[in-house]
Formats: structure tokens, C-alpha cells, sequence
């Protein structure tokens, strides 16, 4: 069964619901995933926004997500308890910031992209974004799952 990542909050390709945008409540959505790959160590997660103007944007880079865990929950970026760490997002945030696509710019894409990991943690340098966290952890990838939503700004 291969790795299977979702969103109880909307259904793959489906628009993401408004609490979860920066201009919303700006919480993080929860995901839950199934079909763990033997000899995953942890996990990593990121989401990007490919049709933004400047080329693809990151909303969140979440690492050392610990292998026992089959999801996250709403705001777990914010939720006491057992953490994962976080590197910048490209807003300069060390947390979840959710869609926000110019107005007018049309309907942006969002994936959440969950990594399985055969290291149980990963050291990013302290300056490192989401994009060079992903690419590290590609490196020690043994699964990949991603779930896509949608967001527009009206203009």
C-alpha cells in the first residue's frame, strides 16, 4: 500500500476552506496519512504554492515529525505537546501561514507533500527555508504523498 496522505477539510483538487487562509484564521489544516513505509524513521512537510507570480512559494516547512504519528491536527503547528521543529516559510515564519494569492491573480494551487524519512531526524541549517528542506529530504525520501487544494483572492 503505498503512502497516502489527506485533508479532512477538503477533498483533493476542492478549495480550501476560508479559516485555513492567512486572511481567515490562519490555522493549519489537519492531515492524516496511512500506507507507512517499513523503516520510516519520521517525516517531513512542506506545502507550496507553484502559481504564485514570483515562482513556487512555501507556506510551511515542518520536519522531524516523529514516525510513530499518522497525522496532524488542526493548528499543530501551534497545539502544545510533543513538536516537530520548523524552518522559515517564505513569508519569514517558522510556523503555518495559509494561502494568500494576490486578488485577482486567479485560482493558485496548493500541495501539502509529506515526506517518509530513513533518519529519525534532520538538521537543517539554522537560515534554511522550506525549499531547502524538502530538497534535503528528498535525499532520505522512501515515500512521497501529497494532497492538493485550492485557493482564490477576488479582485
Amino acid at each position: 500500500m503505498p503512502l497516502t496522505l489527506i485533508c479532512p477539510a477538503f477533498a483533493e483538487g476542492e478549495k480550501i476552506p476560508d479559516k485555513y487562509a492567512r486572511r481567515g484564521e490562519n490555522i493549519m489544516p489537519p492531515l492524516k496519512w496511512s500506507g507507512v513505509p517499513e523503516g520510516t524513521r519520521s517525516f517531513v512537510l512542506i506545502i507550496e504554492d507553484p502559481d504564485a507570480p514570483s515562482g513556487t512559494f512555501h507556506h510551511l516547512g515542518m520536519f522531524n515529525i516523529p514516525a510513530d504519528w499518522l497525522s496532524l491536527q488542526e493548528s499543530a503547528d501551534t497545539a502544545p505537546g510533543r513538536h516537530p521543529r520548523f524552518v522559515a516559510n517564505d513569508f519569514g515564519h517558522a510556523r503555518y501561514d495559509g494561502p494568500q494569492p494576490p486578488a485577482g491573480h486567479g485560482v493558485h494551487r496548493y500541495f501539502f507533500r509529506l515526506a517518509a524519512l530513513d533518519v529519525p531526524t534532520l538538521s537543517p541549517m539554522g537560515t534554511a527555508k522550506a525549499g531547502e528542506l524538502w530538497r534535503e529530504a528528498k535525499k532520505h525520501a522512501l515515500a512521497e504523498a501529497s494532497v492538493m487544494g485550492t485557493y482564490e483572492t477576488a479582485g
